[in-house]
């Protein structure tokens, strides 16, 4: 339901290829460090956002999208539900072209905010599951 095939292929082929990773840390045993990985090896680059602002998979991190000092095509969110809504708002507000929310994360007031600011959306997904069908 949040995340039409039209919508999934748009977002991984012509939304862009710079990717912030909300909650990716340097952890490799987190799921953000995998799909993070995923993602690079399909030419994305990836952002960390986590409060550590750590460097990951050799990009440096920031705390917060607000702090990026370039242009994020697609916010990629690892956090619990209740925390993924102000997310999205802040996607919006930096500009970026679509949200992801990852297997688990659902919030349908911020998926209804979203689409109506006019980005793209998916919830409930991971890019690195379906990047590979797009092949």
């Amino acid at each position: 339901m949040y995340g039409d095939p039209a919508t999934i292929r748009k977002i991984l082929t012509e939304s862009g290829d710079t990717w912030a990773v909300v909650g990716l840390s340097s952890n490799e045993r987190r799921a953000a460090y995998g799909v993070a990985d995923v993602l690079q090896r399909y030419g994305k680059r990836v952002i960390p956002v986590h409060p550590k602002a750590e460097t990951v998979h050799g990009e440096k991190g920031y705390a917060s999208l607000a702090d990026i000092p370039l242009e994020v095509d697609v916010v990629d969110v690892f956090v619990n539900s209740d925390l993924a809504g102000p997310v999205a708002d802040e996607a919006v507000s930096i500009g970026a072209k679509a949200v992801w929310f990852q297997l688990g994360v659902i919030d349908e007031a911020a998926y209804e905010r979203t689409r109506a600011a006019g980005l793209d959306m998916v919830m409930d997904r991971c890019p690195a599951i379906e990047i590979p069908r797009l092949s």
